[in-house]
Parts: C-alpha cells; sequence; structure tokens
C-alpha cells in the first residue's frame, strides 16, 4: 500500500511539473482523494449506468441541462429551452462559449467549439446497443417521416430541436443524466472503441491518467465556462485523484491517515465503528471528518413474483393478497434500521416513492409497521390460521444483505410465516428475477432521474421483465391509467397527485415489500469545504476547495 500511494504522489508530482508553473504556486496546489472500492469500468458517459463510472464521467462532460441538489433542472451547455404546446418538441439554445477538451483527435491539438451538431452525433450514437446502456431511455424519440426521420435536429451552431412521440413530462429529468453528455465525433473517429479509456468532454477537469485498478487522476479545465456566484472560474480544486483499494479496512486507515479526502457510502467503512447507534459521528473520529447524511432517492425492497400465469406462482401463498400484507406486517422496519444499519435509512412506512421526492408523504401514502395482530388476522382470512398449513416460502438474496433478511426470517416465524434464506451471487440472481424464476427477492431501486415516474415505471403492465423493469408482473388497470395520465401531465401539483394514488394502489396490492429508503453517507476531512450532496448521490467536484496543510 506504501508503494501504491507513493507512485500515485509521483505522477501528480510528474504530471504538475510539466506544467512548467512557478514552484511557489506549484506548492499550492489542491489535489482532492478519494476512493472508489467496486472500480470503473469506462469513462464513456454512453456506458455511464453504475455509480463508480458516474462520478468521474461528472467531472468531465456536460449535457444540456444539470439536476442542482435540490432536484431542479438547470440550464447546463442549454442557457435557456422551450417546450411546445402539445409537449411534442423541445427546443433548446445553447451557449457560444463551451470548448471541449484539448486532445490530440484536433487540429493542432486545440479543442473546439461545441454546436448543436455535436449534441445529434452524440445522441444518435446512443441508439447503438453495442456502445450504449441508455436505448431504452429513447423510445419515445420520434424519428418517423413526421420528423424526417431525424428525432434530434441542429437548426444552426446555437438551436437543437428534439421531437418526442408523446408528451413525456419527466423528459427533462431524463436529459440530466449522464447519458446525455456531449462528445465530439473527432474524439470517436481517433480512439474508436478505446474512448471509454480516453474520454474527451466539456467538464470541469480534463482527464489525464488512468492506470485501471490503480489510479485516475483528472486536471483542471482552465477553459471551463461555469462561474460561481461571484463571477469567479470553476472548478476551484487542480485535481482529482482516484484510488481502487477494495479492501474497505485498508481504505479508511488512509482516510485516517489524510491520504483520501473522503470515503462514501455505507458500505466503505464500518458503521458500527464510525457512527453511534443514532447515526451520528462518535466522538472519536469527529475531531479529523465531518459526517454527510443526506436523503437518498433509493429504495430498498422485497420483490413478490406476482403473475399467476407462471406456474410456481398459482401453486404458492404469495399469489393470495392477504398473504402478501400479513409479510409486510409481520417485521419490525425501525429495528431493521437501528440495530442493523446503525440509523442509517428511513424505515419504508410510505409507499415504494422514496423520501426526497415531491410525492413522498406518510400521512398521504399510508404503508405497513410492524402489527403481530394484523399478521394474525390476515393469515386466518388466507385460510392459515396462526400459520397452520402455510408453506415454507423461499427468499432469494446477495450475501451483503444476509444479516438483514436473517432478522425478518426470525420475525415472521414468531408471527407463524416461514421463510427460507437463499444466497445467491448477483449475476444468478439478476439473471432469475428476470427471467421469473424466483417468488420472493431482494433488491433496491436507485432513481436514475429524480422524477417519480421512474419508480413507478416498476409496477406498469407493459414494462413486464425480461424487455422492461416490471420483475413482479404485476398487472392494475387503474394503476396503468394513472401512470400513462401522469406522463403527459406537465403541472406538478396533478402530478403528485397521480403518483400519490398510484403509490397507494401499489401498497394495497402488495406485489412488493419496502424495506427502507436509503440515504447517502459520506466522511469528509475538516479542510474540505464546499462538498455539497444531494438526493441522487451524484459527486459534484467543481466548487469544492481544499485547505492544505500549512
Amino acid at each position: 500500500m506504501r508503494k501504491f500511494l507513493s507512485l500515485v504522489t509521483v505522477s501528480i508530482v510528474f504530471i504538475f511539473s510539466a506544467c512548467k508553473t512557478p514552484e511557489k504556486e506549484k506548492d499550492n496546489r489542491t489535489i482532492f482523494s478519494y476512493n472508489e472500492m467496486a472500480g470503473i469500468t469506462s469513462l464513456d458517459p454512453a456506458t455511464a449506468i453504475s455509480f463508480e463510472n458516474i462520478w468521474p464521467v461528472n467531472q468531465l462532460f456536460n449535457g444540456l441541462v444539470q439536476m442542482d441538489d435540490r432536484l431542479n433542472v438547470t440550464p447546463s451547455i442549454a442557457d435557456r429551452f422551450t417546450i411546445s404546446d402539445d409537449g411534442l418538441t423541445y427546443t433548446f439554445n445553447l451557449r457560444s462559449d463551451v470548448y471541449f477538451h484539448d486532445n490530440v483527435c484536433f487540429e493542432n491539438g486545440k479543442g473546439r467549439k461545441v454546436t448543436a451538431k455535436d449534441f445529434v452525433f452524440s445522441f444518435n450514437r446512443l441508439f447503438d446497443s453495442r456502445v450504449s446502456s441508455a436505448t431504452s431511455l429513447l423510445t419515445n424519440i420520434d424519428r418517423s417521416e413526421k420528423t424526417e426521420y431525424k428525432g434530434f435536429e441542429a437548426l444552426n451552431d446555437t438551436t437543437l430541436k428534439i421531437y418526442l412521440k408523446e408528451p413525456f413530462s419527466a423528459f427533462l429529468s431524463v436529459l440530466t443524466m449522464k447519458f446525455f453528455s456531449v462528445i465530439p465525433h473527432e474524439a470517436i473517429d481517433y480512439y474508436k472503441l478505446d474512448f471509454r479509456r480516453h474520454p474527451v468532454g466539456t467538464g470541469p477537469f480534463i482527464f489525464k491518467l488512468w492506470e485501471e485498478g490503480t489510479k485516475l487522476i483528472l486536471l483542471k479545465n482552465e477553459n471551463y465556462f461555469e462561474r460561481d456566484a461571484n463571477n469567479k472560474k470553476l472548478p476551484y480544486l487542480d485535481a482529482v485523484s482516484i484510488s481502487f483499494v477494495k479492501d474497505r479496512e485498508t481504505a479508511f486507515m488512509e482516510l485516517l491517515n489524510g491520504k483520501f479526502d473522503m470515503l462514501s457510502g455505507a458500505d466503505a467503512f464500518n458503521t458500527n465503528e464510525v457512527l453511534d447507534k443514532e447515526g451520528s459521528l462518535r466522538d472519536t473520529y469527529s475531531k479529523k471528518f465531518y459526517l454527510q447524511k443526506q436523503t437518498f432517492l433509493k429504495t430498498d425492497y422485497i420483490g413478490i413474483l406476482v403473475d399467476e400465469n407462471v406456474s410456481a406462482v398459482r401453486n404458492s401463498p404469495v399469489r393470495l393478497k392477504n398473504i402478501r400484507k400479513a409479510i409486510n406486517y409481520g417485521f419490525d422496519r425501525d429495528k431493521l434500521i437501528k440495530y442493523l444499519r446503525s440509523n442509517v435509512g428511513v424505515p419504508a412506512h410510505s409507499g415504494f416513492i422514496p423520501k426526497g421526492m415531491k410525492s413522498y408523504d406518510p400521512e398521504k401514502v399510508k404503508g405497513y409497521t410492524y402489527d403481530p395482530e394484523k399478521v394474525k388476522e390476515l393469515l386466518a382470512e388466507a385460510g392459515y390460521p396462526n400459520g397452520k398449513g402455510l408453506p415454507e416460502i423461499t427468499l432469494h438474496v446477495t450475501d451483503n444483505y444476509k444479516e438483514q433478511v436473517e432478522f425478518i426470517q426470525s420475525q415472521l416465524a414468531l408471527n407463524h410465516i416461514r421463510i427460507q434464506i437463499s444466497i445467491e451471487k448477483p449475476s444468478v440472481l439478476r439473471q432469475a428475477v428476470n427471467s421469473c424464476e424466483y417468488l420472493l427477492f431482494k433488491k433496491s431501486w436507485v432513481g436514475d432521474y429524480a422524477d417519480e415516474e421512474n419508480f413507478m415505471s416498476l409496477f406498469y403492465s407493459k414494462s413486464f421483465c425480461p424487455q422492461g423493469v416490471n420483475y413482479f408482473h404485476y398487472r392494475n388497470p387503474e394503476f396503468d391509467l394513472a401512470y400513462e395520465k401522469a406522463q403527459r401531465e406537465t403541472r406538478d401539483s396533478v402530478k403528485k397527485i397521480l403518483y400519490q394514488k398510484m403509490d397507494q394502489i401499489i401498497i394495497d396490492d402488495a406485489p412488493v415489500i419496502p424495506l427502507y429508503y436509503d440515504e447517502v453517507i459520506r466522511l469528509v476531512h475538516h479542510n474540505i469545504k464546499g462538498l455539497t450532496a444531494n438526493p441522487m448521490n451524484l459527486l459534484n467536484l467543481k466548487t469544492v476547495t481544499k485547505e492544505n496543510p500549512k
């Protein structure tokens, strides 16, 4: 580890020495360092589907619009936009001061100005499933005879039009995803499939070095277009250094030693060691770090396959709504969060839509609490008084959730519901759920964009897996009608009511067992300022400053 860290230091010093800046200035350079346990597989925004990839991509690229920390869609490269009255045409007016990073793919190595044609190129590239993870997000793009088969159209250098088949009120939120970043065709022509290792964007930081499994280094973009409220150029940092230490104990020691500025995620450190039972930072560590805890658009749940066209469902008690509801009432979510997650997360006593979304309201959407009497009543109504004759049900889960489901198993057993736990590899679980092989399965859903439609899409009858994300094969005409209406609706107040209606329908039909709404959690050194957190768990480093030791 010492050898690895010295290599990182030497590399960064070498990179900065090449900039030929005065010695005094070099001493003041600031480098933000963090660890990514899962590793990074690609820096191509077309494949930015996991957090470990999204975070560096967010430093390197920009799109038309972006999401602020309050989940509002704000301008980025597009400084303004309009939507036609019928909701089918979006017109974006671009800034004229945005340039791609300097790179050998350009003439004389000098990055050129971004134009609307670059967005047309970047977005059309997303239709290719060989390079893109975003193909399913493009099904509403109108490439018919009506639009001359274009879908995306550059009217001139600074005006872009996007055409939809049907109104989709969440579309602007979708465009904040990193898939929709702008890239230059010259970089794809030059690097081809190796673009994943040689990204060229417009973001606040420029790619410098990536040794896979060891380190990734990004440098400040001196020509970045955004400024702060005082008209000072962003970003403030001189560099970002990302390490890939897989062992969390080793990574935590490096945080203590000041080698890392931040660790992120409940899995990145021992929460029982660092946090007390109330979820606050223990005094031992509060002198060195501050704790960021933030609502996270993520719902952890146990899914139930309810499609009686599947023979296993027809022969299982989970086909009965009362059994599904009994399981929901049969364990204590508050204790699960307090004792097994050190109070990281919020017990899911409302619907599937997590805390942090506009429609989240436990007073309007009534979920489940621990109620043994209710379990007893529901079992009797289902024909299994005190659980007599109720078959054992198998719950499939990955190893990292074993302790949580064992707790649920023990509480359900006290209420005469027997659950067997089957530990699966993540790839096996994913494939089996997609193929409707498991009746009960532990999963989580992270919001891809900040609109409730993203969460409710899991229950839309036209989204059955394996093509879609309705893993439950749940169908309800009333739900579908409200879902389709919400997609066309542009008034937030009306959408909120529709989403609450849908969420309550889901709770009442119980094809799912919401467990908790997760939280973003980060340990950050006190000398790091301006690091904000947001419910999308997006890492924004352009406004971060670091006070170097004197």
